[in-house]
Order: structure tokens, then sequence, then C-alpha cells
């Protein structure tokens, strides 16, 4: 990526913005609306489309990163061990109150009220009592009766399912891996072609995170894995998945039929929380903006939800449908920025920052210090920036999620950390930085930020990087007050 003649010009809004990539967005030009916009990172769903597809899409967004001279992401999302029905008479059944429905083998039905999925061992691993709940749960059933080749259920809550829709099981304990064959192509694709975030889905515990991240390493990728969270099981085992995982999603599509829907405001609170106490970025996802798909404007609950998302502490917001297939994909991206740029002044009135977490899975406790110093101090003595030189993108993110509102300015020679610090709440990644030496990095900073007409003389820049002694640990805070030109030059 070439280097930026000027440093870009400060993030208007902190929070960060992930938008699906499909059939309204795919193109190279709306493309680059959308980054103008505000996209931070693309998502690519497995779940839609086909390979050449996701090449093409994944090429379309480099190109556009190149043309724009700014550094985009790029998230594939593993469809996941999805369970759907089969293909039903005519498409679609209505489900009566109280009627009765039996799954049987197979992978299409032959009659009304019987019922097939795509996971054959479905019927041996239901039980008597068992919740089954079809089309994104607005239809439920409940497991009356099991034979060896059926599974009687009763209708709970009536409506219409459609061949193909999806099924949930909640409080099934399901034998199906986290990564089918399927997942683990698209996985090896996504490590071959240089992807930055793979989505997870369905994670039930740390150790299928951990599989995941073995196949992309042993296929030489340095892929952060995003889990993704929407399943009871999850929840309960949400510190270690968190702790495992590189990053998080709040899957709230699945999540909201998996558990009591009553139950997922407060488990994205309790999600959030987690992933900040173990410096984790974690992405609030699903109908945040779904009116969009239609209308040039949202509701006003979505409003709420998209500004609850980032009070709560969330780093990033998704658009799915809204950018995938909606008929204003630009429109919505504009209306996320414009409730976020609303929301932060309000989030900013938040209690005094808690200390550094010096036991923080995988990161350095010295860096951790200085990074929590770093942004105190900058606030402190009303700094216009803080700059951090980092190889890895850890320090950036430790400073993002001390939540200081000083613009934070992400320096890497590594376009994998750039484009990882895209994902990171109030980071600006910027190329072409010498980030080995503070002086020299220093002098760019200075002469990008004062031809871009960003810094003024008596502006402060806090520096945040390394001495030679401690290697990779960031330990050294400058403080530059900008002077006149002449005496900086």
């Amino acid at each position: 990526m070439p280097a930026p003649s000027a440093l870009p010009r400060p993030r208007p809004s902190q929070t960060k913005i992930v938008a699906t990539l499909g059939p309204a967005s795919s193109s190279p030009g709306v493309i680059r609306r959308l980054i103008a916009a505000g996209v931070d990172v693309f998502r690519i769903n497995t779940a839609h489309g086909n390979r050449q597809e996701h090449g093409e899409r994944l090429e379309a967004i480099r190109a556009a990163s190149r043309d724009e001279g700014q550094p985009v992401g790029v998230l594939v999302d593993l469809a996941g061990p999805k369970i759907r029905l089969g293909e039903l008479p005519g498409g679609e059944f209505q489900c009566l109150p109280g009627a009765e429905v039996r799954f049987v083998r197979g992978r299409a039905s032959s009659e009304p009220g019987e019922l097939t999925t795509t996971y054959a061992t479905l019927i041996d691993e239901l039980q008597v009592g068992d919740r089954v709940m079809l089309a994104d749960g607005t239809v439920s059933l409940q497991v009356e009766q099991l034979g060896a080749n059926e599974a009687r259920c009763q209708v709970v809550q009536p409506g219409l399912i459609r061949s193909r829709q999806g099924v949930n099981l909640p409080g099934v304990k399901l034998s199906v891996p986290a990564l089918d064959e399927a997942d683990r192509g698209h996985a090896e694709w996504a490590a071959r072609n240089g992807v930055d975030f793979v989505g997870l889905s369905f994670v039930r515990s740390p150790n299928e995170v951990r599989e995941l991240k073995w196949l992309l390493e042993s296929h030489g990728s340095d892929a952060q894995v995003i889990a993704k969270i929407e399943k009871p099981e999850a929840l309960a085992n949400l510190d270690a998945i968190v702790e495992a995982a590189d990053g998080v999603m709040v899957a709230r599509g699945d999540l909201g039929v998996e558990i009591d829907i009553a139950r997922v405001a407060a488990a994205q609170k309790q999600i959030i929380a987690a992933c900040n106490r173990f410096r984790r970025p974690v992405i609030i996802a699903t109908q945040m903006l779904d009116s969009m798909q239609h209308s040039r404007l949202p509701t006003r609950a979505e409003v709420t939800d998209v500004a609850n998302a980032i009070l709560d502490g969330a780093d990033a917001c998704m658009l799915s449908g809204e950018t995938a297939i909606g008929q204003f994909p630009v429109e919505a991206v504009e209306m996320m920025h414009r409730i976020a740029l609303a929301t932060e002044p309000e989030y900013r009135e938040r209690p005094p920052l808690p200390g550094p977490a010096l036991d923080a899975e995988g990161v350095d406790p010295i860096t951790e210090a200085t990074a929590y110093s770093a942004g105190r101090l900058a606030e402190r003595l009303d700094a216009k920036t803080v700059v951090v030189a980092t190889s890895t993108g850890e320090t950036a993110l430790s400073l993002s999620k001390y939540r200081n509102f000083v613009p934070t300015v992400g320096a890497s020679d590594s376009e994998a950390t750039l484009r990882r610090m895209c994902l990171y709440w109030g980071v600006i990644p910027v190329a072409g930085a010498p980030t080995a030496d503070s002086a020299a990095l220093l002098r760019f900073v200075l002469d990008r930020g004062r031809a871009a007409g960003h810094l003024e003389p008596g502006d402060r820049i806090v520096l945040l990087t390394g001495s030679d002694v401690t290697g990779k640990t960031h330990n050294m805070i400058q403080v530059h007050e900008v002077g006149p030109r002449s005496r900086q030059q």
C-alpha cells in the first residue's frame, strides 16, 4: 500500500463499522463509497455465494483499499454447523397450534407435516421435552415421542415454515463439530489469501477456537479468530472462549433463538464486559439497522440499539442485510456513523478508567502499564494525538481498550497489522511510518500532520515506543510540543 502524502484526517467517530458484502454492495464503485462513508472492515459471509464470488469480493476490497490509500480489514465468516430443514412438499408448510409434525430421516419430505433436516443424526440426539425452533425462532415445537426413525413433535408456537430454513435446538447437546469440511475449505482459502479475521460460528468451547487457530497457522496464516457467541454453551464457557479467541462477535440472530429472547440484552452486556476484561475487540451484530434494507431512515428503536451497544463498550457495530442486499447500503453506513458521533460524547462521561490489567492474557505487563499511562497522560495534557509504533497491533489494542478520547494513530510497517487495527476502537492505522526510529517517527508525524493541517504550534503529541533494551516491549513515553516550523526543521 503506498504511503499517503499526509496523515489521514482524524477519525470523527471512535466506533468501528463492519459491513457485509453481497449483491447490493460488491461492485468496486460501491465498495469505495462504503469506505468513504466509514467502513473499517468488510465481512464476506461464506454461507452465501461461492468461492469465485468470495475471491472477486476480496480482490475488489483490496483494490479499493489501495486506490483510497486506506487500510481496510476483511472478515471471512464461516457458516458453521447450521442445521436447516430439507425440502418441503410445495416449498412451505403451515404449522397449526397444537398440531403434530414429525421429523424423519432423509433430505426431502414426501407428505405435509413430515419434516427432514440437513443433520443426519438429529433423531438420535433429540430427547422427549426438547424444544425445536424453526424459521428464526418464529415457530416452536416440543418433542413428544421418539421412535427409531422419527421424532413426533407438537406445535407450541404456530407459523409458516419454508424449505431450507434454519433449525435451532436450544439446550440440545449436539455431536456436530464446530468445523465441518466446508468450513475447513473456506478457512484454508482465507489463510491462503491473507484474510485478516476468520469468524467461527456456533462456538461452544475454547478448544474449537484453538482448533481453527491451529488450522490457520498450519497454512501459514496469522489471521485472527473471531468467536461468535450464539449458543447457551458459549455463555456458560464465556471467559474461556474470550481468552482463547482474538476477538468476539455477539451474533444476536441465533443467540436470540438459542436463549430466551428476553435475555439477549443482558447477555450482550455480559459478553462486552468479558471482552473488555480480556482486552479483546467485540463486534455487535444482527438487525442493528434492519429496516434500512427498505427504508432510508431507521426506526427509533434501531437507533437506540446502536447507541446502547456503543455505551456498553462495543468496539464495532456490524451491518448484515442492510449492506449485503438492502436498497440503501451506503446510507446505512452513513447512519451508523451519525449515531456513533451523537452517542460517543455521552460515553466519554464514564467513570474514571480502571488501572492497567497487568494480568491480561497475551499482553506484556510493562506494555499494558505504559499504554495505560500514555493514554491518561494524553488526556490530562489535552494532547492532539497519541502515536504508537507497533509490529503486531497489541499495544494499539491496549490503548484502545482504555477508551481515551485522544485520537490514536497506529503506525506499523506490516500491512497485516494495519488492517488488524481497523477493528480496534479509536485507532487510526497509518501506513508508511518509520517505526524503528522514534525520532524519525516523530518527524513523520510532524511533517504529515502539518501538511494535512492537523497540527499547529502548541499542540502536544504523545509518542509510545520501545527502547532497544527491552526488545518488543513498549516501555517509553515521549511528549512533544509542536513549535514554529523554523524550529522543527
